[in-house]
Protein backbone atom coordinates (compact mmCIF):
# COMPACT_ATOMS: atom_id res chain seq x y z
CA UNK A 1 0.00 0.00 0.00
CA UNK A 2 1.48 3.39 -0.93
CA UNK A 3 2.48 5.86 1.72
CA UNK A 4 -0.09 8.64 2.24
CA UNK A 5 0.72 12.27 1.52
CA UNK A 6 2.08 14.16 4.52
CA UNK A 7 -0.11 16.43 6.59
CA UNK A 8 1.98 19.49 5.62
CA UNK A 9 1.51 18.78 1.93
CA UNK A 10 -2.23 18.31 2.38
CA UNK A 11 -2.43 21.57 4.35
CA UNK A 12 -0.63 23.47 1.55
CA UNK A 13 -3.02 22.09 -1.07
CA UNK A 14 -6.12 22.90 0.99
CA UNK A 15 -4.83 26.40 1.82
CA UNK A 16 -4.14 27.07 -1.87
CA UNK A 17 -7.81 26.40 -2.58
CA UNK A 18 -9.46 27.95 0.48
CA UNK A 19 -7.16 30.89 1.31
CA UNK A 20 -5.69 31.78 -2.08
CA UNK A 21 -8.94 31.13 -3.92
CA UNK A 22 -7.38 28.98 -6.64
CA UNK A 23 -9.38 26.44 -8.62
CA UNK A 24 -9.04 22.73 -7.92
CA UNK A 25 -7.79 22.02 -11.44
CA UNK A 26 -5.10 24.67 -11.15
CA UNK A 27 -3.96 23.41 -7.76
CA UNK A 28 -3.87 19.81 -9.00
CA UNK A 29 -1.50 20.85 -11.80
CA UNK A 30 0.70 22.95 -9.49
CA UNK A 31 1.11 20.19 -6.88
CA UNK A 32 1.00 17.33 -9.43
CA UNK A 33 -1.82 15.39 -7.75
CA UNK A 34 -5.17 14.30 -9.09
CA UNK A 35 -8.26 16.41 -8.71
CA UNK A 36 -10.04 13.41 -7.21
CA UNK A 37 -7.49 13.35 -4.38
CA UNK A 38 -8.22 16.99 -3.63
CA UNK A 39 -11.95 16.26 -3.64
CA UNK A 40 -11.43 13.38 -1.20
CA UNK A 41 -9.45 15.60 1.17
CA UNK A 42 -12.04 18.37 1.02
CA UNK A 43 -14.86 15.87 1.62
CA UNK A 44 -13.02 14.44 4.61
CA UNK A 45 -12.45 17.93 5.99
CA UNK A 46 -16.15 18.71 5.56
CA UNK A 47 -17.25 15.48 7.26
CA UNK A 48 -14.72 15.24 10.09
CA UNK A 49 -13.26 18.73 10.30
CA UNK A 50 -9.83 17.32 9.56
CA UNK A 51 -7.97 16.06 6.50
CA UNK A 52 -5.45 13.80 8.22
CA UNK A 53 -4.64 10.56 6.42
CA UNK A 54 -6.41 7.45 7.62
CA UNK A 55 -4.22 4.95 9.50
CA UNK A 56 -2.29 2.81 7.05
CA UNK A 57 -2.90 -0.59 8.60
CA UNK A 58 -3.41 -3.80 6.70
CA UNK A 59 -6.90 -5.20 7.18
CA UNK A 60 -5.73 -8.38 8.90
CA UNK A 61 -8.15 -11.19 9.46
CA UNK A 62 -10.51 -12.27 12.15
CA UNK A 63 -8.87 -15.33 13.58
CA UNK A 64 -11.25 -18.24 13.80
CA UNK A 65 -8.98 -20.22 16.12
CA UNK A 66 -8.20 -18.28 19.27
CA UNK A 67 -7.80 -20.98 21.94
CA UNK A 68 -4.49 -22.56 20.92
CA UNK A 69 -4.32 -24.93 23.86
CA UNK A 70 -7.72 -26.36 22.89
CA UNK A 71 -6.68 -26.58 19.22
CA UNK A 72 -3.44 -28.38 20.10
CA UNK A 73 -5.41 -30.95 22.07
CA UNK A 74 -7.87 -31.25 19.17
CA UNK A 75 -5.00 -31.79 16.72
CA UNK A 76 -3.43 -34.47 18.90
CA UNK A 77 -6.77 -36.30 19.18
CA UNK A 78 -7.69 -35.98 15.49
CA UNK A 79 -4.26 -36.04 13.85
CA UNK A 80 -5.09 -39.15 11.85
CA UNK A 81 -7.87 -37.37 9.96
CA UNK A 82 -7.56 -35.23 6.84
CA UNK A 83 -7.60 -31.45 7.16
CA UNK A 84 -11.04 -31.38 5.55
CA UNK A 85 -12.39 -33.83 8.14
CA UNK A 86 -10.75 -31.82 10.92
CA UNK A 87 -12.41 -28.66 9.59
CA UNK A 88 -15.80 -30.36 9.74
CA UNK A 89 -15.18 -31.56 13.30
CA UNK A 90 -13.99 -28.18 14.61
CA UNK A 91 -16.72 -25.99 16.06
CA UNK A 92 -18.00 -23.24 13.80
CA UNK A 93 -17.45 -22.64 10.11
CA UNK A 94 -13.78 -23.14 9.28
CA UNK A 95 -11.92 -24.07 6.10
CA UNK A 96 -9.34 -26.78 5.59
CA UNK A 97 -6.82 -24.05 4.70
CA UNK A 98 -7.37 -22.46 8.12
CA UNK A 99 -6.76 -25.85 9.72
CA UNK A 100 -3.57 -26.16 7.66
CA UNK A 101 -2.25 -22.77 8.81
CA UNK A 102 -3.16 -23.53 12.42
CA UNK A 103 -1.41 -26.92 12.33
CA UNK A 104 1.67 -25.24 10.91
CA UNK A 105 1.53 -22.58 13.61
CA UNK A 106 1.53 -25.11 16.45
CA UNK A 107 4.25 -27.17 14.74
CA UNK A 108 2.04 -30.22 14.24
CA UNK A 109 3.32 -32.66 11.63
CA UNK A 110 2.30 -36.10 10.48
CA UNK A 111 5.95 -37.09 10.19
CA UNK A 112 6.60 -38.94 13.42
CA UNK A 113 10.30 -39.86 13.25
CA UNK A 114 13.44 -38.56 11.65
CA UNK A 115 15.48 -40.37 9.01
CA UNK A 116 17.68 -43.26 10.09
CA UNK A 117 20.84 -41.19 10.49
CA UNK A 118 22.45 -39.80 13.57
CA UNK A 119 21.52 -36.17 12.88
CA UNK A 120 18.22 -36.77 11.09
CA UNK A 121 19.34 -35.82 7.59
CA UNK A 122 20.14 -37.95 4.59
CA UNK A 123 23.75 -37.86 3.46
CA UNK A 124 24.09 -37.01 -0.20
CA UNK A 125 25.73 -39.74 -2.19
CA UNK A 126 28.04 -38.90 -5.09
CA UNK A 127 28.13 -41.23 -8.02
CA UNK A 128 31.08 -41.28 -10.37
CA UNK A 129 30.37 -42.64 -13.80
CA UNK A 130 33.20 -44.08 -15.73
CA UNK A 131 33.16 -44.60 -19.41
Amino acid sequence: MPKPYSYDFRRKVIEAIELDGRKKGEVSEIFNISRNTINLWLDRKEQTGNFLPEPNRPPGNNHKITDWKKFTEFANNNGDKTQEEMAQLWEGDISKRTISRALEKIGFTRKKKLMDTSNGTIQSVKYFWSS
